[in-house]
């Protein structure tokens, strides 16, 4: 690893010129060069279908041209960085979840439409696939931080409470899930309360790394992949969200330190989850370096 330094942007930037899709390079540009928000949304139409979903491997993990709801998360998480979560542009969205919401009104993580195309063993296809927290909670949350009123998000959110409300064992990516929708949903003092219990369950069943010196120590969750840790920067990624109260300053800081040292030495930053194939590690990584960036930025880490 290279750690960190007054170059760490630049350094990233060539890292994103070299191995980066169009998509993330005009990300980039947006996010740290001044570029403009038109460039990201025609880099993303490539992606879209025209059930007002998105796919052709937008989430590098599912490969193929049919649309999915992790894909079409990607998406809206895509036009919120760039402030155009509205309009026409979700409301086809919108229609888009609701076609494929289960009877709860919720969204599976795959649809069995992925059948046929490569993706991810850890992502299983199955003929009926439940609602999960996992695939609803960032959409809900994304779309409620937004101000957005869809008829579909009315029994999603109501999933989503539930979900959170039931859960008492846990692994990182769904209680990440579970903080995207705590930190856009309406209901202040229920969100406040529950991020509250889910903090404690975080703490309690170790799912956040505390101190990156012992990451060794801290259990790896059942089925992911050797080293694939969480650590308190992952659930807090900015100062503002819901998850910052789990975690002392101390513990925090470290987190941030293990961060920025994590960058290496072609200017990325690694994916930690399981590689199934070469391209998608490819594409991950510049997302990963993305989300890198922004979460240091948002701490006030200096960049270069």
């Amino acid at each position: 690893m290279a750690g960190t330094g007054a170059n760490t942007l630049a350094r990233a930037e060539q890292f994103i010129w070299l191995t980066a899709r169009v998509l993330e390079q005009r990300r980039f540009a947006h996010g740290f060069l001044g570029g403009g928000p038109d460039a990201v949304e025609t880099a993303l139409s490539a992606y879209l279908n025209e059930d007002g979903g998105y796919g052709h491997a937008l989430e590098p993990d599912l490969r193929g041209p049919v649309s999915q709801p992790l894909h079409t998360a990607h998406a809206l998480s895509v036009l919120d960085s760039i402030g155009r979560c509205d309009g026409q542009r979700v409301e086809r969205i919108c229609r888009y979840l609701t076609d494929v919401s289960t009877k709860e009104g919720a969204l599976p993580a795959l649809l069995p439409t992925q059948r046929g195309y490569p993706a991810a063993p850890f992502i299983p296809i199955v003929d009926d696939p439940p609602a999960e927290l996992l695939a609803t909670g960032p959409v809900v949350g994304l779309l409620h931080g937004n101000q957005v009123w869809h008829a579909w998000l009315f029994r999603a959110t109501d999933f989503c409470w539930s979900a959170v409300d039931a859960l008492e064992q846990s692994h990182p990516y769904e209680v990440e899930a579970a903080i995207a929708f705590l930190d856009g949903a309406p209901d202040r003092a229920r969100a406040e309360a529950a991020a509250d219990r889910l903090g404690r369950l975080v703490r309690e069943q170790r799912l956040a790394v505390l101190d990156p010196s012992r990451t060794a120590d801290y259990p790896v969750a059942t089925g992911y992949a050797p080293g694939e840790h969480h650590f308190p920067h992952d659930y807090a990624r900015t100062p503002g969200s819901l998850a910052r109260r789990w975690f002392t300053d101390e513990e925090l800081e470290r987190s941030l330190d293990h961060l920025a040292a994590g960058q290496q030495d072609d200017g990325g930053w690694p994916v930690t989850w399981r590689r199934w194939a070469p391209g998608t590690a490819l594409e991950g990584r510049p997302l990963v370096t993305l989300r890198a960036l922004e979460t240091l930025r948002s701490y006030g880490r200096p960049l270069g």
